[in-house]
């Protein structure tokens, strides 16, 4: 009985082992960067598994040491470790971009599918907001916001999250659009369905990827101006180890010390380059479907 009913776990699993080959073979690219991506938010999440030094700690005696076996990435000017400052920034700097991100997915997703489903005058208002919004380049918007709400975590990712809501808004209202002329729609109305029921049951439903894969994309250019913003200052504060907040901190010292530079950068375009990756195989996978 035992060797009966684990017979269909061992296909299961086969199954699963064969469709992971089959996505290698069509998109090595995703499975690289789907890699890459689980170090990171193994990293992020347990920190105190891949180093035991605290990002805090400071040791005058130690202080701007280059690399060595007791620091892989040396150490700053007032003697913290920097591979303990990168690792314990992985899961800052990596849930400032995935919350701001979240949150303009959010706004921007059901202002876009609402804009798109009602049409009319609520469109011409929200379409028009939206290209003010686009009309700044995203830096500039970044700091602008940034330098007004003052510089803290929570800002950061408001700011971060107002740069990117008019994508989200845009992708939605085209999705919602392109749904709403389509055969179940006309008899989901047909029965008497609510609009309000056929957007939230129905429509947002099959919009719902379409977003997921933009939240992926855009995730490396969020990374990127997260990384600058704090590197202007205008993010997470010292002494949090954030990954822009550490490059902020060597610019000073970036002919005495590079590797005070070297390797948060490093790990910004490491995590840009592998979540690009992803993005754009899923993105390849959708246009296949």
């Amino acid at each position: 009985m035992n060797t009966q009913a684990s017979l269909p776990r061992v296909a299961a699993s086969r199954g699963w082992a064969h469709s992971a080959l089959r996505l290698v073979h069509r998109e090595p690219g995703l499975a690289c960067g789907a890699l890459v991506m689980f170090v990171l938010l193994a990293i992020a999440l347990l920190p105190t598994l891949f180093t035991s030094q605290s990002p805090f700690a400071i040791d005058m005696n130690h202080a701007l040491q280059a690399p060595s076996a007791a620091h892989l990435f040396g150490t700053d000017d007032t003697g913290r470790d920097v591979y303990a400052r990168v690792i314990h920034g992985t899961r800052i700097t990596l849930s400032i971009c995935a919350g701001s991100l979240l949150l303009a997915g959010i706004v921007g997703g059901l202002a876009g599918a609402l804009s798109g489903f009602a049409g009319g005058w609520l469109d011409q208002v929200l379409g028009r907001l939206v290209d003010v919004i686009l009309s700044f380049p995203p830096i500039i918007l970044g700091m602008i916001v940034a330098g007004v709400l003052g510089p803290a975590t929570r800002n950061l990712v408001l700011a971060l999250s107002v740069v990117y809501l008019p994508v989200f808004f845009r992708i939605a209202r085209s999705g919602v659009l392109g749904e709403n002329s389509k055969t179940y729609v006309e008899a989901a109305r047909s029965v008497g369905l609510t609009e309000a029921a056929i957007l939230w049951r129905h429509v947002l439903r099959n919009i719902l990827p379409l977003l997921f894969v933009q939240y992926v994309i855009l995730f490396p250019l969020v990374l990127q101006i997260q990384a600058a913003l704090g590197f202007l200052g205008l993010g997470v504060q010292p002494p949090s180890p954030d990954w822009g907040a550490i490059l902020q901190q060597g610019k000073d010292s970036i002919m005495l010390a590079p590797w005070l530079s070297l390797y948060p950068g490093l790990a910004i375009l490491l995590a840009a380059f592998s979540l690009l990756l992803v993005g754009r195989g899923l993105q390849r996978l959708m246009d296949r479907r």
